[in-house]
């Protein structure tokens, strides 16, 4: 079973918006064991949405389209579905009730006619609830193909595909299972563990694939499972990840789908009663954030200092001047003193420092280019580690964010 998604917008191609629709829709489909075949946006231009229309027919047997389903002239894609399925728009009661309740329940300005228009469908079409917008989402047949529109505000989009169209979706075709497990790895490069594991990736089972996905300071590895079989699927990848760890196990720091890094160190200071800190230079302020999105981060996470330039480091967290001129901004000693200082001041268990040169420039320092500190004070002592991460700043400053939070998860489970 194959699809394709066709995103419409020209603030899309024009970069004004990421297409996070695309990627959405692409999980779910997965998960029901529909392939993707291909991804592509297009114009607000009827010409070319129905020639993209007849183009993925001919290869898939499913199309989605979000986008283009607004009130204003400039939203096209009701009167090109129209086009195309030689069709009209009728007026369907149950979306204009639903239309004009939002309105008085939720919108302070007028009804305009405009917004009763969403209520006007193509008529082979069969409506899928919006519980969250006004723009219905639309599910069309023909020669054997399934069309569905969505509308492209994200939450809209989503509300629909999961509660109406997946569930269509799966009673109208039979697909097989497919099963992802992503294993996260920190601590080595992929070609590094691609040596390593060779021998095990060779005699994965026909039906696992192994995928690489390398960031910066991590790889994810990606096993995908297909069958008619749920249940054998299951015990293979999990048979195949046990055999797996007793190769890799070192660098292996949980699983995509279950908890982030970032989430399971949240975890082990909730249950070890412990708090933590940051002071960042290099980083500037992504560690802090990243324990902030966490919901109940207030529990452990008692703040952090962003001091990224030198005299913040001086006034924010007492570090002498003479010190710092004696030995660099970005030195083993400055970074130490960093975590030592933030520890005290928030009077936590752990201390994260960072800092270091990310580029384009040198800066305050005479370090390399790529040249980064890391800290970590825990309850017994201090100890700094160096890497160097290249010359890219973006790649600097994400390796550091990554390695960070592996070295403090290592800190927090050893005590």
């Amino acid at each position: 079973m194959q699809a394709e998604i066709i995103t419409i917008g020209d603030e899309i191609l024009i970069g004004q918006i990421i297409d996070t629709n695309s990627a959405y829709i692409a999980k779910q489909l997965n998960s029901i064991g529909v392939d993707v075949y291909q991804i592509t946006s297009i114009e607000d231009e009827k010409a070319h949405i129905l020639n993209a229309f007849e183009e993925a027919s001919r290869r898939s047997n499913i199309i989605i389209v979000t986008g283009g389903l607004g009130p204003t002239k400039d939203d096209i894609t009701k009167h090109t579905f129209c086009e195309y399925f030689n069709d009209e728009l009728v007026l369907d009661q149950k979306v204009l009730n639903h239309v004009e309740d939002i309105f008085a329940k939720y919108v302070n300005t007028p009804i305009l006619e405009a917004n009763r228009s969403q209520a006007w469908v193509p008529s082979q079409a069969i409506v899928l609830e919006n519980k969250h917008g006004t723009a219905p989402g639309m599910w069309f047949e023909k020669n054997g193909v399934v069309y569905i529109s969505m509308p492209g505000v994200p939450y809209e989009m989503k509300s629909i595909l999961t509660e109406e169209a997946l569930p269509r979706l799966q009673d109208r075709f039979k697909t097989p299972y497919i099963i992802h497990k992503t294993v996260l790895t920190y601590g080595l490069g992929e070609s590094a563990i691609a040596d390593r594991i060779e021998d095990w990736e060779n005699h994965l089972p026909s039906f696992i694939k192994l995928a690489y996905l390398p960031s910066l300071g991590r790889v994810r590895l990606r096993l995908s499972a297909r069958g008619e079989n749920e249940q054998v699927l299951k015990d293979a990848l999990h048979d195949a990840i046990e055999s797996l760890k007793r190769i890799i196990g070192g660098i292996i720091k949980g699983y995509e789908d279950e908890q982030t890094l970032e989430e399971r160190i949240a975890e082990a200071f909730k249950a070890k009663g412990k708090t933590l800190v940051t002071a960042e230079s290099c980083t500037g302020g992504r560690l802090s954030a990243k324990f902030a999105e966490i919901p109940g981060a207030s529990a452990y996470f008692k703040g952090s200092v962003v001091s990224y330039a030198t005299s913040a480091k001086n006034d924010v967290l007492r570090i002498p001047n003479e010190f710092i001129e004696k030995y660099s901004v970005v030195s083993s000693e400055i970074t130490e003193a960093m975590a030592v200082q933030a520890k005290a001041m928030f009077k936590a268990d752990y201390a994260i420092a960072t800092t270091g040169n990310a580029g384009p420039t040198k800066g305050d320092s005479d370090a390399e280019i790529g040249t980064v500190f890391i800290a970590i004070a825990t309850p017994e002592d201090t100890y700094v580690n160096q890497y160097q991460f290249g010359n890219h700043r973006e790649r600097v400053t994400q390796k550091a964010v990554n390695k960070a939070f592996e070295l403090i998860y290592e800190a927090i489970l050893k005590n």
